[in-house]
């Protein structure tokens, strides 16, 4: 099934319960006080992030969130029961955004709920308009409803590494070699049409699917998913052997990247070129030694070649290890 990494939801947190009329029945009397309870507040709407990309998915068709509803005051003076809460989970990393108000709710610790939508208030019961003027009060107020809104959802993946590249860069092939991934592979563009993630030595890398010139113009696929990128540690930028002109295959994606959230440039990041094995050990070495005069950090990689995936596993877990002690120290 396809990942769902955007949708839009109605919401509605429950109705207060209606105040209500009731008096006191006490013994040889023939009017008691009012005794009308208050009516229970309406439940809550809450959002709480679990680690599953894949919630989103179960929501379509879902027509409406609701929260339950409080119930009526009871005699006595005794107050309805406050509506349940509902909680709405969503993948870590998702932006909720509420279309009426235009406030957004950034889930990115697991397990914690946050307030959305709050439940209307209870009724008052006639006991609340007792006075010395007034002792047989047969008023009473209506619960009040809950806040609705509309939101939209929108996952954006927490990954330490983000693969980036042209379509067919051997993006996929690299995340299956590095870490447990069985992404689905071709000789052809776009086989990737959602993101992958894999876990390398505790570290999650994120296949995110290929960029073309335009992409951030909302051309081919990769227009979807460039704000996963937005929370990578660090960008692993492929380049696949079998391209001439690297110059032009770079400069493509960055040029993506920066028309989207120039931010992105200022990311560290790494160069790898892929499927290395199609090319002569005399023309690799005497590309390598041309990306190394611009780049500092360079690697080839062959999913034929367990040397060049273990030393390139290696690098790419110090870099994120360095990149984590870097934030903790600040």
């Amino acid at each position: 099934m396809a990942l769902v990494d955007e949708i839009t939801i109605k919401v509605k947190a429950g109705r207060g319960g209606d105040g209500v009329v009731r008096w006191l029945h006490e013994k040889n009397k023939e009017y008691g006080g009012p005794a009308g309870g208050d009516g229970g507040k309406g439940g809550n709407i809450y959002a709480r992030g679990l680690r599953d990309i894949g919630i989103l998915g179960r929501y379509r068709g879902i027509k409406e969130f609701r929260a339950k509803d409080g119930e009526a005051g009871g005699n006595q003076s005794m107050h309805g029961k406050s509506g349940e809460d509902f909680v709405i989970d969503v993948p870590v990393g998702s932006v909720l955004k509420n279309k009426t108000t235009g406030e957004e709710f950034e889930l990115l610790a697991e397990g914690e709920p946050v307030l959305l939508l709050m439940g209307g208030a209870g009724g008052m019961g006639n006991i609340h308009f007792k006075s010395s003027m007034h002792q047989r009060p047969t008023e009473s107020t209506p619960g009040k409803e809950g806040e609705q809104a509309e939101f939209f959802i929108e996952l954006r993946l927490i990954a330490d590494a983000g693969l980036i590249g042209l379509p067919n860069a051997g993006k996929s092939s690299m995340l299956n070699s590095v870490t447990r991934a069985n992404v689905k592979v071709g000789s052809y563009a776009f086989t990737t049409l959602e993101p992958n993630l894999g876990v390398m030595n505790g570290f999650i890398l994120a296949d995110i699917p290929g960029l073309i010139e335009g992409a951030s113009e909302g051309k081919g696929l990769g227009h979807r998913f460039l704000r996963h990128i937005r929370r990578t540690q660090v960008l692993v930028h492929c380049i696949s052997a079998e391209q001439e002109d690297f110059e032009v295959c770079y400069k493509t994606i960055r040029d993506e990247l920066s028309r989207y959230d120039a931010e992105l440039l200022n990311k560290k990041e790494i160069i790898v070129l892929t499927k290395s094995d199609v090319l002569d050990q005399k023309t690799l070495a005497s590309r390598l030694e041309t990306l190394r005069k611009r780049f500092p950090e360079v690697y080839t990689l062959s999913i034929l070649d367990d040397r060049s995936i273990k030393e390139f596993s290696q690098a790419l877990s110090k870099d994120l290890s360095d990149v984590h002690l870097a934030k903790q120290v600040k």
